[in-house]
């Protein structure tokens, strides 16, 4: 029975020495968002600050490498010298200026880094292959480290954690998971040592637990989170009752709270699992934040797919965890916490995995159902294209429904749709086999759309449904703009074929599937297969007068995100939409 004693996602809780505001933490995401030698951006200070006013109670900067051969992707963030202080100091104020605590993860690639990104020749625990994605794939077999490079790199951690406190942390992370190099040390698959570094558990996790020990002598007065899979999830990796014994040690050995995640660059049937994709189900790692917290007197951090507050909540509340961490759902709406505390929608993560995907291919941190993401200092979203206006949106799929919920902040919005329920295209695309890159998902989708809707009504947006405004134009007298966002239709008729191919799941299954993981195939479907419906209808407003523009599949048939960007663009006044911008 939950009673009024079990805390809440905004009751005050502490981690060692910090006492945190509320439950909810940002969790470490990298973002590219430094510049090439690693220092602090001010697009990065803007990314940060706009998480930190969003009300979380505490702000995971991203990883950051303790030395040099740690460095894992390009235009990663710099602690490892203390030519790096100006600029995480400053980092650091914005994100107390908003009122939360700071904390910094720190965290080493090990064997999965390359020459060309770190400058050295990669390290890890034993010397076996890896295979390292970072803009392209290469296979590189690092140096197993001696026992006196061993203590060089403890020695490492604990001077850039010294350098989290001279910025003016309030917490260090240290990254245990996803197949770093203190992942790499716990599993028996990728450490294959003979010394008293490898062989049993203890061996295994000496390594991280001499950094577990070495950080906290370095910052006595600061909280130090130890982050750690639950379950490496494939043969040779970390194991969940293994899992909990490490904990315990993490938390004897000076660690003030347990951060549990799962998977691996290793793990079956991928490493997809490490950011839970849409397919998955949700929370899929609370069962061993659950197990952890029964085995420590530390408090527990759970994360991945607690994008619904209820959902977030309700870990707490059955004592799962004491403290949610949050990554993707910050990147769709940085204002989650404030949202969710005033009991207003929150706008919805897809879990497509694009921001991650992106990122690994090299491009910078991106949100497809937030185009602000990483462009926090763009002025051109400051400022929308009209104010004080009625506008009527025709179309409610996901360029309709976004550019509804962005501009009834400053207009009147009606939205128009001849369908009896939002969603459009969007609602089909969950039963293809991919959704962007990830196994697709009509949950996700659909609770996505739902959430929208939601958003806009409560933004005083009004909707008519099974409502063709084509029909009967004079319904769109008075208003003083229309958007025509009715999306793309199939050529030739094939608009039902198509449909009842995804609807009873034929598209899933041999021949089908086969052919739709193939991109050649599935931009035939996206582009090439379908037209635009925008312009006949447009210039017909134009010509009795209206003013009108197009957005989405309804101008440029394509994928959601384009659509999403260009109900920004429409918004914002952006007149050029490209790539960069998606």
């Amino acid at each position: 029975m939950i009673t009024k004693k079990e805390p809440g996602l905004f009751s005050p809780g502490r981690i060692g020495p910090l006492t945190l505001s509320n439950r909810l933490i940002m969790a470490p995401m990298t973002t590219r968002l430094s510049d090439a030698e690693g220092y602090v951006t001010d697009e990065a200070v803007a990314y940060y600050r706009a998480r930190a006013a969003g009300g979380v109670g505490l702000v995971t900067i991203e990883m950051a490498a303790p030395e040099a051969a740690g460095k894992h992707r390009h235009f990663e963030l710099g602690i490892s010298d203390d030519r790096f202080l100006p600029g995480l100091s400053r980092l650091v104020s914005a994100i107390h200026d908003e009122g939360a605590k700071a904390s910094i993860q720190l965290g080493h690639g090990g064997g999965h880094t390359r020459f060309d990104i770190c400058g050295e020749t990669p390290i890890a625990p034993s010397a076996i292959p890896h295979h390292v994605q970072e803009g392209h794939t290469e296979t590189i077999i690092p140096e197993a480290m001696s026992r006196a490079r061993i203590h060089e790199t403890v020695q490492a951690f604990a001077l850039a954690a010294r350098r989290a406190a001279l910025a003016g942390c309030d917490a260090v992370e240290l990254h245990g998971a996803h197949g770093y190099l203190l992942s790499q040390f716990m599993s028996p698959f990728e450490n294959q040592r003979d010394d008293d570094y490898g062989g049993s558990l203890e061996g295994r996790a000496r390594f991280p637990l001499e950094i577990t020990e070495a950080v906290r002598a370095a910052i006595p007065d600061l909280a130090l989170i130890f982050r750690m899979n639950g379950d490496d999830f494939f043969e040779g990796g970390l194991t969940p009752d293994e899992a909990v014994t490490v904990a315990s040690w993490a938390a004897k050995k000076g660690a003030d709270a347990i951060h549990v995640t799962g998977g691996h660059y290793r793990s079956k049937p991928n490493a997809a699992i490490m950011i839970p994709p849409m397919a998955t189900p949700k929370t899929p790692f609370v069962g061993f934040a659950r197990a952890v917290k029964k085995g420590v007197s530390v408090p527990v951090i759970a994360v991945g797919r607690f994008g619904d507050p209820v959902t977030a909540a309700a870990a707490l509340a059955n004592r799962d965890a004491d403290f949610i961490a949050l990554g993707r759902p910050l990147l769709a709406d940085p204002d989650w916490a404030k949202n969710a505390r005033a009991g207003t929608e929150v706008t919805r993560c897809l879990a497509c995995n694009s921001c991650v995907d992106g990122m690994r291919s090299g491009k910078q941190l991106r949100c497809i159902v937030n185009p602000r993401t990483s462009r926090e200092t763009d002025r051109r979203f400051t400022t929308p294209s009209r104010s004080g206006k009625r506008i009527a949106v025709i179309g409610a799929g996901p360029a309709g429904l976004a550019y509804a919920a962005e501009m009834s902040l400053f207009n009147e919005l009606t939205v128009f749709e001849k369908a009896s329920q939002a969603g459009g295209a969007l609602r089909l695309a969950g039963f293809a086999p991919l959704f962007q890159g990830v196994e697709a998902a009509p949950d996700s989708l659909i609770t996505y759309i739902g959430s929208q809707v939601h958003r806009c009504r409560e933004r005083g947006v009004t909707f008519h449904f099974d409502t063709n405004a084509f029909a009967n134009l004079s319904r769109l007298k008075g208003f003083d703009h229309v958007v025509v966002a009715t999306g793309a239709e199939y050529r030739a008729g094939t608009g039902r074929l198509v449909e009842n191919l995804l609807r009873q799941g034929l598209i899933r299954n041999a021949p089908f599937k086969t052919l739709m993981v193939r991109p050649s195939l599935r931009n035939w479907f996206y582009y090439r297969a379908r037209k635009a419906t925008g312009l006949a209808s447009t210039e017909r407003l134009r010509t009795l007068g209206f003013d009108v523009e197009i957005i989405g599949d309804a101008d440029t048939p394509g994928k959601t995100s384009a659509a999403i960007a260009s109900a920004y663009a429409a918004a914002y006044g952006i007149s050029i939409l490209n790539e960069e911008f998606i």
